[in-house]
Parts: C-alpha cells; sequence; structure tokens
C-alpha cells in the first residue's frame, strides 16, 4: 500500500458556495459600477432613509418623553418658585401701597389744617393725638404736650372743620381734652343765618351733637349752622361747631330739640390744633365802614322816633282805642336793659 493517499475529491456542497461566492462578487462589482455610473444606489438609500423615519422616530420616542417629563418637572418648580416670590412682591408691594396711602390722607388732612391757620390768621400749636379714651361714655383725648409745651387748662381745640373741645387737665407731659359731643360738654353757639342764640350738648356719641329747650318761635332751620358766639369767654366766636340735621318738638311740646352733624373730625386725624389767640387784622377801611354803618343806624333810629311820636298821639286822642297801650309805655321793639348790658 502506498504511503501517500490521494487527494479527495470535491464536495457538490462546496462548489456551490464557490460559485455563489463568485457570483456574489460579480453582482457587487456590477452594482458598484453602476452606482457610480447612475447614482440610483444613492437614490434608493434616500428613499429608505425616509421610509425608516417613523422607526427612527418611535425608537426616540421614550428619550423624548422622559427629556419632557424632567424640562416639565423643573418648569413647575421654577413657575412654583417664581409664583411665590412675586407673591411675596405683591403683598410688600401692596403693604408700601396701602401705607402711602395713608400718608396721603395724612398729608391732606395736615394741609388743611395750615390752610385752615393760615386763612384764620390763628395762632396755634399743632400738638400730636396720644391716646383716646376707650369709655363709651366719654369723649376724650390725650395730647403728646404738656405745660412744657405751653399748654393750659381751658385752652381750646380745634381741627381743620371746626372746634373740637378743650384741655381740662395738663400735665408737664400730656394735656387731657375733653370733646364737645362729651355728655360733660356744652358749647354756647350762634346760628350763623341770623344770629339766634344756643346751646350746643354733648351726646356722647363721636358722631353727633344735641340742641334743646329751643323756643318754638326761634328762627331755627335744618341745615343751619352754628358757630361759637364767644360767650363766657371760654371759646372765641366765629368757629364752626356744627350743622342742624333735625329738629322736632319735645314731649311737652313747648319746646325744639335739634341734632347736630359736628363742623370738625372727631374719630379721624392724628394732630389737633391748639387755639393760642385769635389775631383779627382791623384795617382803616373796616374802621370807615364800622363807623358809616353806625350813622346809618343811628339815622334811621332817629327817622322811627320821629314817625312814631305823632302816630301814638293821634292813636291817644282817637275813642275806641282803650286797648292801645299808653305813650309813655316801652315799646317792645326797643332792647330791654338787660339785653343792653354787656355780655360776658
Amino acid at each position: 500500500m502506498s504511503s501517500y493517499a490521494s487527494s479527495p475529491a470535491p464536495r457538490p456542497g462546496d462548489v456551490a458556495g464557490t460559485l455563489r461566492l463568485l457570483a456574489y462578487l460579480a453582482l457587487s462589482c456590477a452594482l458598484v459600477v453602476s452606482d457610480h455610473q447612475g447614482g440610483w444606489l444613492s437614490q434608493f438609500r434616500q428613499q429608505a432613509s425616509v421610509a425608516m423615519q417613523p422607526l427612527w422616530w418611535l425608537a426616540g420616542l421614550p428619550s423624548r418623553l422622559g427629556e419632557s417629563m424632567r424640562n416639565d418637572a423643573a418648569t413647575r418648580t421654577q413657575l412654583a418658585a417664581d409664583n411665590r416670590r412675586l407673591r411675596n412682591e405683591l403683598l410688600v408691594l401692596n403693604a408700601g401701597q396701602a401705607r402711602l396711602r395713608v400718608e396721603a390722607v395724612e398729608n391732606a388732612r395736615l394741609r388743611a389744617l395750615l390752610g385752615a391757620v393760615e386763612q384764620g390768621s390763628l395762632d396755634v400749636q399743632l400738638a400730636p393725638i396720644l391716646d383716646v379714651d376707650q369709655d363709651p361714655t366719654r369723649q376724650r383725648l390725650l395730647l403728646d404736650a404738656g405745660s412744657r409745651n405751653g399748654v393750659r387748662i381751658g385752652q381750646s381745640v380745634i381741627d381743620a372743620g371746626g372746634l373740637l373741645g378743650q384741655v381740662i387737665a395738663v400735665t408737664p407731659l400730656t394735656s387731657t381734652v375733653l370733646l364737645v359731643t362729651d355728655l360733660e360738654h356744652a358749647v354756647p353757639v350762634i346760628i350763623a343765618r341770623n344770629g339766634v342764640r344756643l346751646v350746643a350738648y354733648g351726646s356722647g356719641r363721636a358722631d353727633h351733637l344735641a340742641l334743646r329747650n329751643v323756643p318754638l318761635s326761634a328762627d331755627v332751620e335744618i341745615g343751619d349752622t352754628l358757630v361759637t358766639s364767644g360767650l363766657g369767654g371760654r371759646f372765641p366766636p366765629g368757629f364752626p361747631v356744627g350743622t342742624i340735621t333735625d329738629l322736632q318738638p319735645d314731649d311737652s311740646r313747648a319746646f325744639l330739640v335739634g341734632d347736630l352733624k359736628p363742623a370738625s373730625q372727631l374719630d379721624r386725624g392724628r394732630d389737633v390744633l391748639l387755639l393760642r389767640d385769635v389775631v383779627v387784622p382791623v384795617t382803616t377801611a373796616d374802621l370807615e365802614a364800622a363807623a358809616a354803618e353806625r350813622e346809618a343806624a343811628a339815622r334811621a333810629q332817629a327817622e322811627a322816633d320821629a314817625a312814631a311820636t305823632p302816630a301814638e298821639g293821634a292813636d291817644a286822642a282817637t275813642p275806641g282805642t282803650g286797648d292801645a297801650p299808653p305813650a309813655d309805655a316801652p315799646s317792645t321793639d326797643a332792647p330791654t336793659p338787660a339785653a343792653q348790658a354787656p355780655q360776658r
């Protein structure tokens, strides 16, 4: 037996594989050459990439969803933080605006006080309100000004509207003001329209004054303005006290009782004016006008007396006039001695 074995014969499967490989190589070369010449393979790739776009979009969807959720969470957190910050800033701005409104109102009130002082040529002292009496039956203020500041008992207290009250107690650092609405307070007043004398009493309420024992024949009407008369020497004349808002007969039907709306703002403001003195400038024109009025009044009185003397004599000589008063009887229009006496 020979030592050299003969080579095995090729199998049909190997030949078929070799043939397929050669065919693939030939096809590849043909495709490369045709693509190089016509470029159709690049067009096929483009169309295939367009067809694969939905698959790529689906493949990247989970990643995009996760990123969107992370962005939404960060945006929500940022918006919540911005909302808290803006809310706090809004509260601070509202508080500052409210304070500015209060300061504007107080500034307007102080301007009104200054205007009242300048218009009336008043010698006044500005005093801040330190406290308000909480007793509902007492209408009093505590001022941050005392005897060291020149405050004295009996000093009148006003604001831009009119009379507030008077000082009833003084310490070195503070003073107590009795308001015109206190039950223990009364103010001699006159009606600015006709000069009828009345008395305004406190009612215990901050928005109400009272009139009592007003004669039925008195010329008093709703809407009349009452000012201080100056009688008694406690309050200077001419300061507004209130306006009549109601008039009606009392229980006895012999007198009228009325309600007044105070002219001053008793429940507002943080400052008041302590009245020291009223400076009324008098000019030469004022003196001449007063003298002319006195002369005109004297002439009118003389003419009235001259006209009344013949009439009284004729009435006395005419029979049937027994009800007429005698010629020497005092006239009802003539001022009585009590009216002619100076009022204090």
